[in-house]
């Protein structure tokens, strides 16, 4: 299958290093970062499980519950983790998916052929509450994810959702978003009261914070 924007993503039940889970009740209500990795004990994937963890107030603060994947079990996962916490002075509170036999990873097209036929690429997917897919990115096996990216991104989402408008190139929380073109100018005076500014007919800004 072809997991495509908007689509309702794959439901599965699988072993974790905090005990069984079925993916779609474990989101709840929340928002989810499910992220893969190629094999356990590996120097980029050390850093990126390290960074995930030491970010937990900040995925938090979004109610958004990271969950991580690994082509390894539970008992290496938890070996692991241990070297997590070690190399990269934190505490690993999240689970990680054991999938030894790429079942999920294959469900999730975690697995490129020209990366390799055994061990799952560094795809990121965000999923929103109605367990709905909202983003997703594949980075090679070679290159750790950007964190600052996918917090900017998640935030990006979540805003665009609340206040239906669009977001700019390099847009950061506090800047200025755009009200998408299907908005009538009628329709964002009433949305915007404070009011907004026309750049072109087709682009106009305004600042959401004080919306």
């Amino acid at each position: 299958m072809t997991l495509l924007l908007g689509d309702t993503v794959p439901d599965f039940s699988a072993d974790t290093t905090l005990g069984p889970i079925t993916f779609h009740d474990w989101i709840g209500e929340k928002w989810a970062f499910f992220f893969s990795h190629p094999v356990d004990f590996t120097p980029v994937c050390t850093t990126e499980m390290g960074r995930t963890a030491q970010l937990a107030e900040e995925f938090a603060e979004r109610c958004v519950k990271p969950i991580g994947l690994s082509t390894d079990d539970v008992g290496e996962h938890l070996k692991w983790g241990e070297d997590v916490n070690d190399t990269r002075s934190t505490t690993l509170r999240f689970p990680i998916v054991a999938d030894p036999d790429c079942r999920i990873a294959k469900l999730y097209e975690m697995i490129h052929p020209g990366e390799s036929v055994t061990a799952a690429v560094r795809a990121v997917f965000i999923i929103d509450s109605d367990k709905k897919l909202r983003l997703s990115m594949t980075y090679p096996m070679t290159v750790g994810r950007n964190f600052d990216e996918i917090l900017r991104v998640i935030d990006a989402l979540q805003i665009s959702a609340r206040k239906r408008v669009a977001l700019p190139a390099d847009w950061r929380p506090g800047d200025r978003a755009i009200i998408p073109p299907s908005v009538s100018d009628a329709d964002a005076a009433a949305q915007f009261p404070k009011g907004f500014e026309t750049t072109r007919p087709y682009l106009r800004t305004v600042d959401i914070d004080a919306a």
